[in-house]
């Protein structure tokens, strides 16, 4: 497609991914949402949550649906039909199928609960179990972790080559740590996902940070694709920032956070992604903490879970929390740039 025109200027085709994005974002979402209406496709509040997000119920949800169609639309017109992809491209988009089967599942039965904890964690885990199997066997990634000034962990050293067409290597210390990683930052993005407009600013950032590192990687494919991600979030925010006419819905979050974490896989960021989605590792733990205390103590650390709701309960108006967490991202992927940064820069040296 355009990648074949412009093929020279690898910048402009990441900006231009975040273009086509954004336009088709906000050409086709207010239909969306009308039709959401019309269908009485709408969000159901948890009741033990804040009592001003009461107002909140009702409101359309499954904006991911749209994201997740002009991410594909921008990869098609701009991106290079290359293994790397493909591969981005199907776990990002099966990871938004479970959570669209989570979303109507809240639909049909009118609760905030869809699917149970487990079938999701089969699902997400049965997505990142082949992603990685698929990353180490066709796309040539290595099973290894880089942490960087510290050591590169071999994590090959146990593999099992199961006789299958060529042999598919199965690296089970990676695949496990990885899997873990890829689910964990899935659902990070998903807890994330509590205020208007906090989730797709925060993802917004991060992956403008992972197509900066994909570019200087010379990995063209993932940064296109993070780009488009970082487009979708912008133009999705128009609808989505306080207060929300439409919710991205775990069809959206899941994707978002799986895309997040297979990137890392292909720009072999997988240590230092960690740092860079900070922000989700906090919101993440939070819930961790809270759970693991209240059951042995029967006390609460914050004074609710995930973190956004504590500051909400410590009287800061939703959208002080939503900009304080969105800088505070971007300090966290920026310290993470900075990191991999450094390193690739003595490593050249």
């Amino acid at each position: 497609m355009l990648s074949i025109l412009f093929s020279h200027y690898p910048t402009f085709l990441i900006f231009l991914a975040v273009f086509v994005s954004v336009v088709f974002t906000m050409l086709f979402m207010p239909p969306w949402i009308k039709f959401l209406k019309s269908s009485h496709i709408g969000q159901e509040v948890r009741a033990d949550g804040p009592k001003t997000h009461l107002v909140k119920q009702g409101t359309p949800t499954m904006g991911g649906v749209m994201m997740l169609l002009a991410v594909a639309l921008s990869i098609i017109l701009v991106g290079y039909p290359s293994p790397e992809t493909y591969a981005l491209l199907v776990a990002t988009l099966l990871a938004g199928v479970l959570g669209l089967i989570d979303d109507s599942a809240k639909v049909v039965h009118k609760r905030s609960l869809g699917l149970t904890p487990h079938a999701k964690l089969i699902g997400q885990f049965a997505i990142a179990i082949v992603f990685v199997l698929v990353a180490v066997n066709w796309l040539g990634i290595d099973p290894t972790v880089d942490i960087p000034f510290i050591a590169v962990l071999d994590l090959g050293v146990w593999t099992t080559v199961v006789p299958i067409g060529q042999g598919i290597a199965i690296p089970w210390l990676y695949l496990v740590i990885i899997s873990i990683l890829l689910v964990g930052m899935c659902n990070a993005v998903n807890l994330t996902d509590g205020l208007d407009g906090l989730a797709a600013g925060t993802v917004m950032v991060v992956m403008i940070v992972m197509a900066a590192i994909a570019y200087r990687s010379d990995m063209l494919e993932p940064g296109i694709l993070a780009g488009a991600i970082a487009g979708a979030c912008i133009g999705f925010l128009w609808f989505n920032a306080y207060p929300a006419n439409i919710f991205m819905g775990d069809t959206g979050s899941l994707a978002l956070g799986m895309a997040l974490g297979c990137l890392a896989v292909v720009t072999k960021t997988e240590f230092v992604v960690i740092i860079i989605g900070g922000l989700f590792v906090c919101e993440a733990l939070s819930v961790m903490i809270q759970v693991a205390h209240y059951k042995r103590t029967g006390r609460r650390v914050f004074l609710m879970a995930p973190l956004h709701h504590h500051f909400e309960k410590k009287g800061w108006s939703e959208t002080k929390v939503v900009v304080r967490f969105w800088i505070i991202s971007g300090m966290f992927a920026g310290a993470g740039f900075v990191l991999y940064f450094a390193e690739s820069i003595i490593g050249v040296a």
